[in-house]
């Protein structure tokens, strides 16, 4: 069995503003790039977008859904959402610890629903340092980006 390895990031110019995410999908020696943007969005969601359609990549394709999956991501708010805040979020309805609707619910939702149905592990990377399939994630939503400015 091998494995799956996962690097997403999104980002926006402004935030609110024109945003774009990228997602390097590796299966060995086979490496693929998906990316996707809008006009008018947050960094946050186009973080999650990533992730969230790279994970719809992977349940999609016959011979990776039953593989043990690697997600890099450059966003604590990700990784850190999707692996220990989620439960609490459900636990109480939605709301943050403040008593406060959780942003992007939606997203989180879709987000849960793969993660529940695959093998998936999440690790932070850090962005910006010269990781070369999170680089070229950052030169995805750039490109992406330029379409909505």
């Amino acid at each position: 069995m091998s494995n799956i390895v996962i690097y997403t990031d999104g980002g926006c110019h402004g935030n609110p503003g024109p945003g774009g995410w990228g997602a390097v999908i590796i299966d060995g020696n086979d490496v693929r790039t998906i990316s996707g943007g809008e006009k008018n969005t947050t960094n946050n969601r186009m973080e999650l977008m990533a992730a969230i359609q790279s994970l719809k990549a992977v349940a999609l394709n016959e011979s990776w859904k039953s593989e043990e999956i690697n997600v890099f991501s450059d966003s604590q708010y990700v990784k850190n959402g999707i692996t220990s805040w989620i439960k609490n979020w459900k636990k109480n309805g939605w709301k943050t610890a403040a008593k406060k609707p959780v942003l992007n619910k939606d997203l989180w939702e879709q987000l849960d629903q793969l993660y529940s149905a695959l093998n998936v592990s999440w690790q932070w990377v850090k962005g910006h340092a010269g990781v070369k399939y999170n680089e070229m994630c950052d030169q995805l939503c750039q490109m992406e980006i330029a379409k909505y400015e």
